[in-house]
C-alpha cells in the first residue's frame, strides 16, 4: 500500500524534479507502456536497457538485463553492438557503464537526479588527504590496498585504480579483499574499504578479521579521528560511510519477526549493521538473497532486510509459494532509485528515435583510464 501511495504522489509531482517536456507529464500507465514498448521495438538492437534490482516494477519490466551492480557490469560486454546503453539505476552505475563501454557506445541515465547518498560520502580529495595524513602518522601507504565499493564516483575509482586498488560489489567483496591481502608488499598489507563501512566490517568479520583490528576513518575529522597507534595496528581501515536504506534495519525488528514466525528465516544484505547481520540467519548480496529465497522449500517464511522493491518482487514473482516480507514493517525505499520513472524512460527512448540524446553520462578520459584499472581488476577476480 505504501508503494502505491508513493507512486501516485510521485506521478503528481514528477515535473518538480528534472524538467520533462509537458507532453511526458500526466500520461496514463497504459499509454506509457505502449509507447515504451513501441520505441524499444523500433530501436531494436541499437539500444540495451539495464535495470538494477531496486528499480520500480513499472521500469524494470522493460530491462534487457536485470541484476545487481556486478551482474550489470558484466552484461555490458554482451551487447557490444548496441549504440546506446540506457542504465535504469543511479549515477555511479552509469559512470561505471561509461568506463566499461565500447568506444562507439553512449551511456544514458534517464534521470540525472538519481544519485547515491553513500557514494557522496567519499570524495577523491578526501582520499588524497587521508593518504597524506596516514603518512604523517607513520603508516606506509605503499602497504595499503584501497578497495572501493562500486557505489562510488568515477573520481574515487580513479584514485583507487592509480594506487593499485580494486572495485568490489556486495557479491564479490570477500574475493576482492582476499585478493588485496595477497598482494606482495614490503610489510603487512592493510585494506582501506570505502565508502560503506558496514560492507567492509561484515566481510572482514566473516573472513576472520578481529574487530579490534578494524578502525573507522572519518574523513571529517583530523587524521580520520585516529591515533598513530590505531592506524598502525589496523588490518582493515573502514571509511565512515553507510547506506541510508540498509542501516534502518535493526535487531528489534528481527526479534519481533521471530516472535511472530518462530520457524521463519531472516536474510540480510551486508550493507546492514554488524549486529543485524549477526542476528540474521543468512546474509549476502541481492543476487544471493534472490537465489536463497528462490531455492528454499515451499512454505518457507522469510524476512528480507533490503530495499523494498526487491522484497516485493521476491514475494510476487520469484517465490510465490513462500511468504516473503520486508524486515522493516514500513518498508525501506531507495528514494534515488525511485527517481527513474517510466516517464523518463519514455522521454529517453523517443528522443533516440528522433536523433536526440538526453542525459548522456561522460567520464573524462584520464579519470576513465585510471578507474578502468580498478574495474578491470574486479572483473578478473573470481
Amino acid at each position: 500500500m505504501q508503494l502505491h501511495v508513493l507512486t501516485e504522489y510521485e506521478k503528481d509531482h514528477i515535473g518538480e524534479r528534472q524538467a520533462l517536456p509537458e507532453q511526458y507529464l500526466g500520461l496514463s500507465d497504459q499509454e506509457m507502456d505502449t509507447r515504451i514498448a513501441a520505441a524499444r521495438a523500433e530501436l531494436g538492437r541499437r539500444v540495451v536497457v539495464l535495470g538494477h534490482h531496486y528499480q520500480r516494477d513499472e521500469v524494470i519490466k522493460f530491462a534487457d538485463f536485470t541484476g545487481d551492480s556486478l551482474k550489470l557490469a558484466r552484461a555490458i560486454s554482451t551487447r557490444a553492438t548496441a549504440e546506446f546503453i540506457v542504465f535504469c539505476g543511479v549515477h555511479f552505475m552509469a559512470e561505471s557503464a561509461d568506463i566499461l563501454r565500447a568506444p562507439h557506445q553512449k551511456v544514458i541515465l534517464p534521470d540525472l537526479a538519481a544519485g547515491c547518498s553513500m557514494a557522496d560520502m567519499a570524495a577523491s580529495d578526501q582520499l588524497e588527504t587521508a593518504w597524506r595524513e596516514l603518512e604523517d602518522m607513520g603508516v606506509d601507504t605503499a602497504s595499503i590496498i584501497p578497495v572501493t565499493y562500486i557505489n562510488s564516483s568515477a573520481d574515487v575509482k580513479a584514485f583507487v585504480g592509480e594506487h593499485g586498488g580494486v572495485v568490489c560489489t556486495s557479491t564479490n567483496a570477500a574475493a576482492v579483499m582476499k585478493w588485496a591481502w595477497e598482494r606482495p608488499r614490503s610489510g603487512e598489507v592493510k585494506v582501506m574499504m570505502l565508502p560503506d563501512q558496514h560492507l567492509g566490517r561484515n566481510t572482514g568479520w566473516k573472513m576472520g578479521v578481529p574487530l579490534d583490528r578494524m578502525v573507522v576513518w572519518d574523513p571529517h575529522e583530523t587524521r580520520g579521528g585516529l591515533t598513530p597507534a590505531q592506524a598502525s595496528q589496523a588490518k582493515l581501515i573502514l571509511w565512515k560511510g553507510h547506506c541510508s536504506v540498509h542501516t534502518r534495519f535493526n535487531v528489534a525488528q528481527i526479534e519481533a519477526f521471530r516472535k511472530k514466525y518462530p520457524d521463519g528465516q531472516v536474510i540480510a544484505h551486508p550493507e546492514c549493521t554488524l549486529d543485524v547481520v549477526q542476528a540474521a540467519d543468512l546474509s549476502g548480496s541481492t543476487e544471493f538473497i534472490i537465489d536463497a529465497v528462490k531455492k528454499s522449500p515451499k512454505g518457507t517464511v522469510w524476512a528480507v532486510a533490503t530495499e523494498v522493491h526487491l522484497v516485493n518482487r521476491l514475494a510476487t514473482q520469484v517465490a510465490p509459494d513462500r511468504t516473503v516480507i520486508t524486515l522493516d514493517p514500513f518498508g525501506c525505499l531507495c528514494s534515488t532509485m525511485f527517481r527513474v520513472s517510466p516517464n523518463h524512460l519514455l522521454w529517453i527512448l523517443e528522443g533516440l528515435l528522433e536523433g536526440r540524446i538526453h542525459n548522456q553520462i561522460v567520464v573524462p578520459d584520464e579519470t576513465k583510464r585510471l578507474a578502468k584499472l580498478a574495474l578491470d581488476r574486479m572483473l578478473e577476480i573470481h
